[in-house]
């Protein structure tokens, strides 16, 4: 049986509380309450999908529990990232094991809170979400604190463009930052209080791709008991926020491409085409000219999004804002919460080959694990390299040549492999920095760059 409150005119938002226990159910009621919310509750995943599936779009939270009668709550979690819905999700649980935190976060899960919660986290962790969810309907965007000297020139291009309604297609490896700029220049244009929709494109199954993006009529096929809209016609007015573009299936860039130029969707099953005027922001970690090469992405739909491009730098590139970006983190998922010397140090020098993402993941890990407001360095334990003490520490250069395979520490990291590399392509060309550029085909700069960064010195030759 589900719990209800009803909302208010003072309670803006509304949260679905799916837990079994319904003394926990009860706790959690108090909690949304006390941060101005009203609430919904299910005992079970059959009763919380009759309420999403019955109230679409209704809620701004969703606080998931994992053990319940009917199955794994992450279920729940992993079936509304796979049908492209964005809405918060705070896990909270009883197992408080580390590796259930990293799989509820790789899930999709916004936070994840042990019980008991005390109303200080619960708070902190519902306003977050509240927050983010706002945010994704066009509200404000956190700044970049200090920003370092390899991302202005891409902040300034992004206020100059903010201004047009020009495509913008954001390039750059995966974690560093590419959403955040997208609702940045939305933020600095004319559509800033008009709706900010965000698909993940790598993330639309194959067969449901077309019914998520341009919607379907109730009827349409098996299963369409009810209208749905589609993301294309929920940011009419705003803009739609094109996520891993460069992982759309060929037959769906064929229908995206014809919306885009038409400014027009076909709905399935509807009589006739819907107009939208939408701006279209699409993101990608591919080379998308060496995929139109190879016949994997369509070149005229590569040409209507590349209009103008804009590179984000990764995060190893942009170490000055590591700091700054640990302390906001910190704050975020710990009210309160503040960093040791210790703590920054070694966040500073790892490399963060997940970049801005897994930083901030590291912190929302050591939120979990820490026992006080100070976050030490072994608070930031990961899951791969743990020790007989079942902690984990931080890799920090200098790194040892070998891989990790070989110095025991199971899989090796993508700097591992690339500092290896470059050692060996040093010690094949005799220790001389140019040869070992072109051998790497990468420039003499480069190289000494991704030598200081490794903690190598340089080797002193005449070349």
């Amino acid at each position: 049986m589900s719990v209800k409150s009803e909302p208010s005119a003072a309670r803006p938002f509304h949260v679905l509380i799916v837990d079994d226990d319904p003394v926990q159910r009860r706790l959690s009621e108090a909690h949304v309450a006390r941060a101005g919310g009203a609430s919904d509750g299910a005992g079970s995943l059959a009763e919380a999908r009759a309420l999403l599936a019955d109230k679409p779009g209704r809620f701004s939270v969703l606080l998931l529990d994992l053990g319940l009668p009917d199955g794994d709550g992450l279920d729940l979690l992993r079936t509304l990232r796979g049908q492209g819905d964005g809405v918060p999700v705070i896990v909270q649980t009883g197992e408080g094991r580390l590796d259930r935190a990293v799989e509820a976060m790789r899930a999709g899960a916004t936070d994840f809170l042990v019980k008991p919660v005390s109303p200080d986290k619960a708070r902190a962790a519902l306003e977050a979400a509240i927050r983010a969810r706002r945010e994704e309907r066009g509200g404000a965007v956190e700044p970049l604190p200090d920003p370092s000297p390899a991302m202005r020139p891409v902040l300034a291009a992004a206020e100059r463009v903010s201004r047009s309604m020009v495509p913008v297609l954001l390039l750059g490896e995966t974690g560093t930052g590419k959403e955040w700029l997208a609702r940045r220049i939305v933020a600095g244009g004319a559509r800033a209080d008009r709706p900010f929709v965000a698909v993940n494109c790598g993330a639309l199954p194959r067969d449901l791709a077309e019914s998520i993006l341009f919607g379907f009529e109730r009827g349409a096929f098996t299963g369409a008991e009810r209208r749905s809209p589609g993301k294309f016609a929920e940011a009419d007015g705003g803009t739609l926020f094109l996520d891993e573009i460069g992982d759309l299936a060929p037959d769906t860039q064929v229908k995206l491409l014809r919306a885009l130029q038409e400014g027009e969707i076909d709905p399935i099953g509807a009589a006739r085409p819907v107009r939208v005027d939408l701006r279209i922001i699409a993101a990608t970690h591919r080379d998308l000219r060496a995929d139109v090469e190879a016949g994997r992405f369509r070149e005229d739909l590569f040409y209507r999004l590349d209009v103008f491009p804009l590179a984000l730098p990764p995060l190893r590139e942009r170490r000055e804002e590591i700091p700054a970006l640990a302390r906001l983190f910190a704050a975020r998922h710990l009210p309160g919460a503040t960093l040791s010397p210790e703590a920054l140090e070694r966040l500073s020098r790892h490399l963060w080959p997940g970049n801005i993402r897994e930083l901030e993941n590291a912190v929302r890990r050591a939120a979990v694990m820490a026992d006080g407001p100070i976050l030490e360095p072994e608070d930031f334990a990961l899951p791969d390299g743990w020790t007989r003490e079942g902690r984990a520490d931080m890799p920090s250069p200098p790194l040892e040549p070998a891989l990790g395979a070989e110095a025991g520490l199971g899989f090796p990291t993508l700097a591992q492999v690339e500092r290896a590399h470059i050692l060996r392509a040093l010690q094949h060309c005799g220790g001389q920095p140019s040869k070992a550029a072109k051998l790497l085909r990468i420039g003499r700069t480069t190289l000494y760059r991704k030598l200081r960064d490794y903690g190598v010195s340089a080797p002193e030759s005449g070349d």
